[in-house]
């Protein structure tokens, strides 16, 4: 019915609903690049864990995350841990240990589709023999992009509750826009948080 009754109109008139349409879509993309959401980066992830030790112990020994301070006013168990410009927030279950993270044997189960989270790395070897000297079960996946030639290697492996970890050379795929629609922003320096070095002695 609405394609008959633009049929239907004068062909100028037509014309010219096409001309609002398009401008009015134009002043949106301006408004948003004027105006964009004043948000920076991701900060961090939260997990809750079954043993706050254990976790610690993966992420600072497995991905060298560093354990740091957490704000005094908390009064519950956790740790929080930084690098790489984001942040692992992990927090003690109060629950019982079957609660928590993947149960039972899916524990050790790997299957890309799944949750994760992924961290972008510069050696993939390097990373692969790291996991192979801690004793991390792993699973290796190498995808091709033929027709742009490019090629990714992916690593997935668990943390001691089961959630995923991605490690990836990502920064091989070039990030292209699939609609006219927003503007990638890429992180400042700036977002990192003020860094207390301690003094090596």
């Amino acid at each position: 019915m609405e394609q008959q009754h633009i049929a239907d109109q004068n062909p100028t008139a037509v014309n010219n609903e096409i001309q609002a349409n398009n401008e009015e879509s134009q002043e949106t993309k301006r408004k948003q690049e004027e105006h964009p959401l004043p948000l920076m980066a991701l900060n961090h992830v939260s997990r809750v864990c079954k043993n706050v030790k254990d976790s610690v112990h993966f992420y600072t020994k497995v991905l060298g995350f560093v354990l740091i301070e957490r704000p005094q006013s908390f009064d519950f168990e956790g740790a929080w841990l930084f690098n790489y410009g984001v942040g692992i927030h992990l927090m003690q279950s109060e629950e019982d240990d079957d609660s928590v993270g993947v149960r039972g044997s899916d524990k050790d189960h790997l299957d890309p589709m799944d949750n994760h989270i992924s961290f972008q790395c510069e050696d993939m070897e390097a990373m692969e023999e790291r996991l192979k000297e801690l004793g991390v079960k792993y699973m290796r996946r190498t995808l091709e992009e033929e027709e742009k030639g490019e090629t990714i290697e992916q690593l997935f492996f668990n943390d001691p509750d089961g959630f995923m970890i991605e490690i990836c050379n990502c920064e091989n795929l070039k990030l292209v826009p699939a609609g006219s629609s927003g503007k990638i922003r890429l992180p400042a320096g700036r977002h990192n948080p003020p860094l207390e070095l301690n003094d090596e002695k």
